[in-house]
């Protein structure tokens, strides 16, 4: 017996992350993507062969029920209201019997980060997180299957190269390769037992220091 294809709906699929994973898993024969972009201009123009494109917005009340009909993994790499699209999201997995999701938010949410570095990083983006806490808090009060990867500054390296921190743990490094996180989530989708329920820092090991190297 063939073994059933995976099915992924990949929201926010045009953002620098999600576009590498989107390429990952076009290796995959058993896998099926779909891929929700508001501007389509934003898309390589090579996606593979094995995902379809959806042009639209996460908050459609039609749209979004529609894409999710029969997905098994929901990944989403989003900006901006991402505790009111967290919600809408939930809620419609919820409704189409949808479990298992991916979540990229941001490092600093819970103050978890030390130091020198801790403190730089309130100063850049501290205003910008209550949305992510919330997302996260929307997530971790649901019944579904998340992994939430809360993800260090991110830089272009062609390198696949991280590491992970638990939820109550210190964060570790400053940096992390968006090649690196597209990774892990093309890992979690292939073996999605793994990291269930889980809330987890990700980095480039040895990155510690008082900012990212690039900046």
């Amino acid at each position: 017996m063939t073994k059933a294809k995976t099915k992924v709906l990949i929201l926010g699929a045009s953002g620098q992350i999600a576009r590498h994973a989107v390429q990952m898993l076009g290796e995959r024969q058993d896998v099926e993507q779909t891929l929700l972009v508001r501007d389509p201009k934003k898309l390589t123009g090579n996606e593979p062969s094995n995902a379809r494109i959806a042009i639209g917005d996460v908050m459609d009340k039609k749209l979004l029920p529609q894409l999710m009909e029969g997905q098994d993994v929901v990944y989403a790499n989003l900006g901006g209201d991402v505790d009111k699209q967290t919600a809408h999201i939930l809620a419609v997995m919820k409704s189409k019997g949808v479990k298992r999701l991916i979540f990229v938010n941001s490092l600093g949410i819970y103050d978890e980060v030390p130091g020198k570095f801790g403190e730089w990083n309130r100063k850049e983006i501290g205003q910008y997180l209550p949305p992510y806490r919330q997302s996260a808090d929307l997530i971790e009060a649901s019944d579904i299957e998340y992994t939430i990867l809360r993800a260090a500054w991110l830089q272009d390296e062609n390198e696949v190269d991280y590491e992970i921190t638990g939820r109550d743990e210190p964060f570790r490094g400053t940096e992390v390769s968006r090649k690196s996180v597209a990774a892990l989530v093309t890992k979690l989708i292939e073996h999605p037992d793994t990291l269930v329920r889980a809330n987890v820092g990700v980095n480039k090991p040895n990155t510690n220091g008082d900012k990212p190297a690039f900046m």
